[in-house]
């Protein structure tokens, strides 16, 4: 059985990148060996440039590597482990949009999505352990559709209740379950 100090933890944060008083900031920080793959310069919206990110990171890494994803995080890495492949120990996969609900107004829409080429979203077994982590009240896709991406994933899926979009606007700095979840992943 592997632990967090023998692996490199990589974050996968989401459209809004490094956030200070997110939870995987703030975990990432306390974590001994993780990264977090950069924010983008240009090309933000851009699937190809955000997958290649992860990449690019993944290439500095040697040895095991656990994957932490949040939001369009989550969609970055499933794309990302349908185009590339590398032995990955699991991934932790939280709170991940659904691209065909409507999103509120401050957020990408469907059709601008689609045209940076994140749909349609691979949805075959993950080649790796994966964790889906939902909320019953995420505001960026249901419970339902969560569970069923999960299932297409070959994931767990671990309900957490009513958290909203598990970021700080939810009310969500520090979240312990989340290392918890980590660590389950290693067995």
């Amino acid at each position: 059985m592997a632990n967090t100090s023998e692996v490199t933890v990589l974050f996968i944060p989401g459209l809004r990148d490094h956030v200070a008083e997110h939870w995987q900031t703030l975990l990432a920080a306390r974590l001994p060996n993780s990264r977090t793959v950069p924010p983008l310069e240009q090309d933000g919206l851009s699937l190809l440039a955000r997958v290649d990110a992860i990449q690019r990171e993944l290439d500095t890494i040697e040895g095991p590597v656990v994957l932490v994803a949040h939001s369009a995080g989550v969609l970055m890495t499933v794309h990302w482990a349908a185009r590339y492949s590398r032995p990955i120990l699991g991934a932790l996969l939280v709170t991940p949009p659904d691209l065909a609900s409507a999103w509120p107004a401050q957020y990408p829409s469907p059709q601008v999505l689609e045209q940076n080429g994140w749909s349609p979203l691979p949805m075959g077994p993950l080649p790796f352990p994966s964790i889906v982590a939902a909320s019953s009240n995420d505001h960026l896709a249901s419970l339902e559709a969560v569970r069923l991406m999960a299932g297409d994933w070959g994931a767990n899926l671990v309900e957490l209740g009513a958290v909203g979009h598990l970021n700080p606007a939810s009310g969500y700095g520090e979240w312990p379950r989340g290392e918890t979840l980590i660590k389950r992943l290693l067995g």
